[in-house]
């Protein structure tokens, strides 16, 4: 197994859903369900890194490990980067970015993502993605797209639809576009320490900025970005009031 440290972004000024870590979800708040699935992987540390002392007080009171960060970050990844200073990480260490708004992901992607950059040595960071399975993903630029070549790394990531199926979108009858091989990205990433402290280095990318995609900074400095096919497929993140209505919804019926 490959030895790895989880570190959690957790942002309290969410655009879409101000406080959305501490937000109620079956008695305990969002934070502590993700901290729970890190805890079901086979993580030998994780670390919440926040910026806002709400947040940070939920987490000591359930007994995980805090790292305070700045305000100023522009992305999960920059936050992350800090965390590794702050801990004093290894150039080597794997370090697995799980967001802080995924309280249902499986504990074993955790491990598959850490073990995809392991076997990548020529890659920067791995993430994982899904085959798109329902019509409404296609242009919902919520759901990110990612587009790999054949060795299964990462040529583009975008909220668009890529690939454009030019033929089907022609007859005007996009129904069948989601069969054709499309891709949709999870929010879970493995980098290396020294990755890290390298990423913190550069200026957000036009790309990045363009598409709000922090992963586009690495593909615009030429670096790969090694993408695997999940084991198991999460439900979705929490974006809105409507995604944590129905996460609410799936841990009370699996109760």
């Amino acid at each position: 197994m490959v030895d790895f440290v989880a570190v959690i972004p957790a942002r309290y000024a969410s655009t879409r859903l101000p406080g959305k870590p501490l937000a109620n979800i079956g008695g305990k708040p969002m934070i502590q369900h993700v901290f729970e699935r890190a805890s079901e992987s086979q993580a030998s540390k994780i670390v919440i890194a926040t910026d806002d002392q709400r947040i940070a007080e939920v987490v000591e009171g359930f007994g995980g490990q805090c790292c305070m960060t700045s305000a100023d970050h522009q992305s999960g990844t920059d936050r992350i980067a800090e965390v590794v200073e702050v801990l004093d990480l290894d150039d080597s260490s794997i370090v697995v970015n799980l967001q802080g708004d995924e309280p249902l992901m499986p504990p074993v992607l955790l491990n598959q993502v850490a073990i995809a950059l392991d076997d990548h040595p020529e890659a920067a960071m791995s993430t994982l993605a899904v085959p798109l399975d329902r019509l409404e993903q296609v242009q919902d630029p919520n759901v990110v797209k990612v587009v790999t070549d054949k060795a299964g790394l990462a040529l583009y990531f975008s909220r668009a639809t890529i690939p454009w199926n030019r033929d089907l979108y022609a007859k005007g009858d996009p129904s069948e576009s989601w069969k054709q091989g499309l891709l949709r990205h999870l929010g879970i990433y493995a980098y290396r320490g020294s990755f890290l402290r390298q990423y913190s280095s550069w200026e957000p990318s036009p790309l990045e900025n363009v598409e709000s995609l922090e992963q586009l900074r690495v593909l615009w400095h030429g670096l790969e970005i090694a993408v695997d096919i999940a084991s198991e497929v999460p439900p979705a993140g929490v974006d809105s009031q409507e995604d944590l209505d129905l996460v609410r919804n799936i841990m009370l019926s699996n109760d």
